[in-house]
């Protein structure tokens, strides 16, 4: 993985030197709030309902031991024990006091990490597909040119006021596990006919209060161009954009408006111009980026500790088939740490689950963590012999939940337990559908299904691309939920489907109840997914499970 050059550590000491004084002004009155705020921001320190929240970058997700301990103990001595994993890859601490804020960033500078551009209308903390490096069906790791992408984007002079907030993922394989056509920009490593490396270039994605796919601007980027065109697609978007009504201004709404002809015209346009101005040292930089994520010396190693504890234990064998993925390399897999025990809050680990991770990186996984989009831990690179040791360690600490992937694995935004934009909770209602999920006893049985909870219109939580996506409104003081069905985030995306009326607090784990029993029921057979299964029947077999009473009604009055 990257280690910091003597650039990038006196960067991040001059940047957090600055903050520090910031602090201190704010602190002793010489700044207000409302001039603190900008300043704040840009270290990415955010003001909640209840206290400051510090989000932390964890660059295309990627974190070593060492790195994974220190957040474990900024976590124990300066938050309250644990911090949120979130759909962007970084980690968020929700209690933070102001005054400690200087140095948890400096602590973080200690092992290389930062909060730089995790907040503001820059371009935000750069994602990747979690499997990066490791995955069977990968074509080329995402993770140099996603490090190139932030050293170009970080503190770059042209795009630290854009529009809005700009938000860049890459994936290496044909599974889309970095959900970029929801992004403003997405990348996908594709070959040419020749098995040139090039990407597809995905413009105009977003969630939030207006949902889009993005669009395909250029099908196949070479490698060498790639910067100067993303350099040509926002700088475009930054002259283009809206500034005169936030709601308006991201990109996706850019290309709505203008087309997505215009925008390819404009930015071919542009990158005539940026192509010449790059004079190659961006290839060099990504060549000496690429010799710092070289694969770690895999083992030849028999699996027979493997086979007999797969054989022997039920519950190793049910944590092995759901929470396993395929490996590049023989006689390894992809082991993947659910944050989701029934009942618990998604994507929240405490300090002694971090370095428990930690210690298991260290001892089994080559040195190295992920932090998935999904909210969840990954070890990417685990010799199968070592599996039945790391799944009764994590089973000591509450992390050995068997369900990655299925319904109770959901991915929830803090919700107004914690954010001041939301008008809903989010965690209350994720921990009582999986409480609900685990009592009926029918997780296994049901198979791959994506829920997304949002506690706002902003869609932190992924709602739009859920096969179920809950978002959490307020109407008239009340909390009440929407439900949508049918979004997918992979390769193929879509956005859900509207239900109907929304439901109350107290009858939303009820009416997903329903939706599950209605899939059961319909689906051809076991193998058939909820999506398959929607997309065979349409809405209306789950809409009548979930307003009978009203399909009733029309029923009587045909």
């Amino acid at each position: 993985m990257y280690s910091y050059s003597d650039f990038d550590a006196r960067y991040v000491a001059t940047r957090n030197a600055q903050f520090r004084a910031q602090v201190e002004r704010r602190l002793d009155g010489s700044l207000t709030e409302e001039e603190f705020r900008p300043l704040r921001l840009m270290n990415g320190l955010y003001l909640q309902l209840h206290a400051y929240m510090l989000r932390v970058a964890i660059p295309y997700g990627t974190l070593n031991s060492g790195q994974m301990r220190q957040l474990a103990m900024i976590a124990e001595r300066w938050d309250k024990g644990y911090g949120h994993f979130t759909t962007r890859q970084n980690i968020q601490y929700n209690w933070p006091n102001l005054k400690d804020v200087p140095d948890i960033l400096d602590a973080l500078a200690e092992v290389e990490m930062h909060a730089i551009q995790t907040s503001g209308n820059t371009i935000r903390n750069v994602t990747a597909d979690h499997f990066a490096g490791a995955a069977a069906d990968e074509i080329a790791d995402p993770r140099p040119v996603a490090e190139l992408i932030r050293q170009w984007s970080t503190d770059h002079p042209e795009f630290q006021f854009l529009p809005r907030k700009f938000k860049i993922a890459v994936t290496g394989a044909p599974a889309d596990r970095a959900v970029t056509a929801a992004h403003d920009i997405g990348l996908r490593i594709v070959k040419n006919d020749t098995g040139e490396i090039g990407y597809t270039v995905l413009v105009g994605g977003g969630l939030g209060r207006t949902p889009m796919i993005g669009k395909i601007i250029d099908p196949f980027v070479p490698e060498s161009d790639l910067l100067p065109y993303l350099e040509a697609v926002v700088s475009v978007w930054n002259l283009l954009g809206r500034r005169d009504n936030k709601y308006k201004a991201r990109i996706k709404i850019t290309v709505h408006e203008h087309g997505i002809d215009e925008i390819r015209s404009l930015v071919e346009a542009r990158f005539a111009e940026t192509r010449q101005a790059f004079s190659g040292v961006d290839q060099e930089m990504l060549a000496a980026i690429r010799a710092q994520f070289a694969a770690p010396e895999f083992r030849d190693a028999p699996t027979d500790a493997f086979d007999q504890a797969y054989a022997a234990d039920p519950v190793f064998r049910a944590w092995a088939d759901t929470n396993l993925a395929e490996h590049r390399a023989p006689g390894y897999a992809i082991a993947q740490i659910s944050l989701k025990k029934h009942g618990e809050t998604p994507g929240d680990a405490t300090a002694e689950q971090m370095r428990v991770m930690a210690d298991l990186a260290q001892r089994y996984g080559h040195d190295e963590l992920r932090i998935s989009h999904e909210q969840n831990v990954v070890l990417p690179h685990v010799h199968r012999s070592d599996l039945p040791a790391i799944h009764a360690e994590l089973a000591a600490h509450g992390l050995a939940t068997a369900n990655i992937g299925l319904v109770s694995d959901i991915i929830a935004c803090p919700g107004m337990d914690y954010c001041a934009l939301a008008t809903a909770r989010s965690i209350p209602i994720a921990q009582e559908i999986a409480t609900r999920i685990d009592a009926l006893k029918i997780e296994h049985e049901v198979g791959g299904l994506k829920i997304k909870i949002s506690g706002c219109i902003n869609a932190c939580g992924h709602h739009h691309v859920g096969h179920i996506g809950i978002l959490g409104l307020d109407r008239a003081g009340v909390e009440n939920y929407q439900i949508t069905l049918g979004g997918d985030h992979t390769e193929a995306a879509s956005l859900g489907e509207r239900t109907g009326p929304g439901f109350p607090a107290d009858e939303i784990v009820p009416a997903v109840e329903r939706i599950i029993k209605s899939y059961l029921a319909e689906r051809m057979n076991a193998e058939e997914g909820f999506l398959d299964t929607y997309r065979r029947t349409g809405m209306a077999p789950f809409k009548a499970a979930l307003y009978p009473a009203k399909e009733e009604t029309r029923a009587n009055a045909a």
